[in-house]
């Protein structure tokens, strides 16, 4: 079925398609843009769950209106998403089992006598990693040859790299905005070269990213503020209490959210950590922390970039964990992915904003 066929013959005010992102007709055939699921938290550090996130958000998102007030027929753009893969999902798993000791380990000091299997333990992580990586690469490489617009649906934090390793073969200057709780600069943290809390720290080796803009941070260790303070000023990061304290002082979002952008290149790739948001809005993300931005704060920055003409040629969100009793977190993620899709795509000039804005 051509992508005009599956619109002609799609209702998007009655009950979506079971199974399909949003309940929406396309195929990845016909898709304009396309979703990489990572069910993957093999290196998480306090919470886990994260690896049931893309699952959670499939299912959420069939209970999302498809009607955006600024973008006429937002809707038509065409998503759709990869099969979760049960293969990774079920080696995230058995990964997970085999670093829960090492991870005690770490947690007592390091006092207690470890044995080979422990000891070991980061090396075997840092293999799988590896290859977790590669395959995530592998298949944005050939969207990207399709003409496919990319994402990444996390998982832990550490499954956008991949994408971010594509993006970097296909484009000679970009940007990353991201919006996160935490700065995310740890050199392979607790020896995991590709944690999710290390992910910021492997996309500054990348060779063609001139420019890292944080947002929302709240947590970050010594190492981390000494990287920042030391970049030469690649990296920008906008502290969360920063924001507050101008906006408690008489500033606005809206110069806020300005002075923000003007730090990015023409070309930015979105990483959209959701405990970057107020934990009331993710609590069971891995690892949730006090402030954060509401939803439509966190909205607002992402359209003002798109307004400002610069381009998104990724994006990722990572780090939602539904909850045992409650589908709320992949309710919020679900809302977040659908914007950021939309807004991708407007800023590509395949969508565009509505007149009555």
């Amino acid at each position: 079925m051509t992508k005009e066929e599956a619109i002609e013959n799609f209702d998007p005010n009655g009950i979506g398609i079971a199974g399909s992102l949003f309940g929406l007709p396309f195929t990845i055939e016909n898709a304009s843009l396309v979703i990489i699921p990572v069910p993957w938290e093999v290196t998480a550090s306090y919470g886990t769950g994260t690896a049931q996130g893309p699952k959670a958000i499939l299912e959420a998102s069939l209970q999302v209106d498809l009607a955006v007030k600024n973008i006429q027929d937002a809707w038509k753009l065409g998503i759709a998403m990869l099969p979760i893969s049960t293969e990774w999902e079920e080696e995230s798993k058995q990964w997970r089992d085999h670093i829960t000791p090492y991870i005690k380990w770490l947690a007592s000091g390091k006092e207690k006598s470890a044995n080979n299997l422990i000891l070991n333990a980061a090396e075997g992580v840092n293999g799988i990693s590896k290859k977790l990586n590669a395959w995530v690469k592998e298949e944005a490489i050939t969207l990207q040859e399709q003409g496919k617009m990319i994402a990444v649906l996390g998982g832990d934090h550490s499954t956008s790299y991949g994408l971010m390793q594509a993006i970097d073969e296909q484009y000679d200057d970009f940007g990353i905005l991201q919006i996160d709780a935490h700065a995310d600069l740890r050199e392979a943290y607790e020896g995991f070269e590709f944690s999710h809390a290390s992910i910021m720290n492997n996309a500054l080796k990348l060779k063609h990213l001139s420019k890292l803009v944080q947002v929302g941070i709240r947590d970050f260790s010594d190492s981390e503020l000494n990287l920042i303070n030391d970049s030469s000023d690649k990296i920008h990061t906008w502290f969360h209490n920063d924001i507050k304290r101008n906006i408690f002082e008489g500033n606005n979002w809206n110069s806020i959210c300005d002075n923000i952008i003007a730090d990015l290149p023409q070309n930015v790739y979105i990483s959209f950590d959701i405990d970057g948001l107020d934990p009331k809005l993710c609590p069971h993300t891995g690892t949730p922390v006090p402030g954060g931005f509401e939803f439509y704060e966190a909205v607002f920055l992402i359209e003002k970039l798109v307004k400002s003409g610069r381009r998104i040629i990724g994006f990722d969100v990572c780090e939602v964990a539904p909850g045992k009793n409650s589908d709320w977190d992949g309710n919020v993620g679900a809302r977040i992915l659908y914007i950021l899709s939309n807004l991708m795509a407007v800023s590509q000039k395949k969508l565009q904003f509505s007149s009555n804005k």
